[in-house]
């Protein structure tokens, strides 16, 4: 197959002209070029000019068997044969079926109704507001208020901005936004009692009193009445800092919920299907939620869907006659796509054929060993965590004061400017370097990504004053 004829310079000419970037301050470009990437194969993407680089965040966390999968490939390529869309109001079809069939083999039993969307963002406005009214169903018209975590995040369309936690993200659209209850996190490294020394590593619960849910649960003794719901990131907050912690944190979170009558929503978008070493986080803690929201890796990263799976009793609390106006008046174009459910049915069919959690726990285990190895004895190094496929660093200006670099170094940036000369994609959030990473890589993929890694933050490091 020969190889297809790009004009690099007329695609950079268009970019520059017509094109804007997500989360990019586009003058960041004024006198540099977006990498130009033209095809992907396992864990790395090829530039247009040839070379190859370490998809180390996944693109944006949602390959998770590698890119150009030929199972998945094969799907779509079959099923644009078949059915290309269809609407989803009143009509079904076989491959959405099929998705939720598969899907409920992984699932909580008491997770039963299905809800299709786009995405990420999607899936969280529809949990949001089938939790709202859940209660307004049933007449409980006080119960309208929302509680999330500090650093949580949750999307950017305005119901996910109200109940996100990041201000480098949602401060400027506040005024936008519905007001919403925000309590602590359970931030292992800046816990202010501190509790451990050491690195937070795999957020194992050292001899620590949980006084992180204090917040949650003075909260709720005074004020649960007109709290409909909480939102949270099992067992990871992943675009606050990629912030590993405890599974007994999330276990008393949902116990608190339960005793006050306040319904649980889990954001597994991003750490759904594999990411944190099982198929689902809640898996680790236990604990089942009201609501889960799904998305990313539901199609193996391929195609935009989403799904928002609820109990059954929230669903019927919708379930009456049309005329008492229960029913849930929310719904998106591309609603349950066929094309990306033929992936899905794909990606999940993988689960089962190549079993990838089981055959990669040699190199979850690799990965973390030598994520320690190599950062431990770094003087700019302040916290070291992960869980399955993902890791993090947090760079310190002064280790043991944990004071972050001033924002105007942009210390972040530079190291993932300096990483794309390496061969590998580093996208940090702030001054946090994470790795999340697909589940085909290899021993060898993760030492030699791991390795580049250092040597780029040592090089970076080496110019901050």
């Amino acid at each position: 197959m020969s190889e297809k004829r790009w004009n690099k310079e007329k695609i950079l000419k268009i970019d520059r002209e017509h094109i804007w970037h997500p989360f990019t301050q586009m003058k960041d470009y004024e006198t540099r070029d977006p990498l130009i990437i033209v095809e992907g194969e396992g864990p790395r993407l090829k530039t247009i000019d040839g070379e190859w680089l370490y998809d180390t965040i996944s693109s944006w966390w949602t390959n998770i068997h590698g890119h150009s999968h030929p199972a998945l490939m094969q799907a779509i390529a079959e099923q644009t044969k078949r059915l290309d869309h269809v609407i989803f109001a009143g009509f079904t079809h076989p491959y959405a079926v099929e998705v939720v069939e598969r899907l409920r083999k992984f699932l909580p039993k008491e997770l039963k109704r299905f809800f299709f969307s786009d995405d990420g963002s999607t899936a969280v406005e529809v949990a949001l507001k089938m939790a709202f009214q859940y209660w307004q169903n049933q007449g409980r018209k006080e119960k309208t208020r929302f509680v999330c975590l500090e650093h949580a995040y949750h999307g950017d369309t305005l119901g996910a901005v109200s109940v996100g936690g990041v201000d480098l993200f949602h401060q400027l659209y506040k005024p936008l936004t519905f007001k919403t209850f925000r309590v602590k996190a359970p931030y292992c490294y800046r816990c202010p009692e501190n509790p451990s020394q050491g690195f937070t590593l795999e957020a194992k619960l050292p001899p620590c009193p949980l006084s992180c849910l204090e917040d949650l649960r003075k909260l709720l003794e005074e004020r649960a009445l007109e709290i409909c719901a909480i939102i949270v990131e099992p067992r990871l907050l992943a675009a606050g800092g990629m912030i590993v912690y405890p599974k007994e944190y999330l276990q008393g979170l949902v116990e608190l919920a339960r005793s006050h009558e306040v319904l649980v929503i889990f954001d597994e978008v991003a750490t759904g299907f594999g990411r944190t070493g099982t198929m689902f986080a809640m898996e680790q803690a236990g604990v089942v939620p009201d609501i889960v929201c799904l998305a990313k890796g539901l199609t193996g990263g391929c195609l935009p869907m989403a799904l928002t799976v609820a109990r059954e009793e929230i669903y019927q609390a919708f379930y009456a006659d049309y005329l008492e106006g229960k029913t849930f008046f929310h719904g998106h174009s591309f609603t349950a796509n066929p094309i990306a459910c033929a992936v899905a049915i794909a990606s999940l069919k993988l689960f089962e054929t190549e079993d990838p959690l089981t055959r990669g726990q040699k190199v979850r285990d690799h990965f973390h060993r030598l994520l320690v190895d190599l950062f431990v004895d770094e003087p700019y190094v302040g916290d070291i965590r992960y869980i399955g496929y993902v890791g993090a660093i947090e760079l310190v200006a002064n280790k043991a004061k944990k004071e972050p670099f001033p924002l105007e170094k942009r210390v972040g940036f530079q190291i993932y400017l300096t990483s794309l000369k390496k061969g590998l994609i580093l996208r940090p959030l702030g001054d946090v370097i994470y790795w999340f990473l697909p589940f085909c890589v290899t021993e060898e993929d993760v030492s030699e990504i791991l390795t580049r890694s250092r040597e780029t933050i040592r090089e970076v490091m080496s110019h901050i004053n």
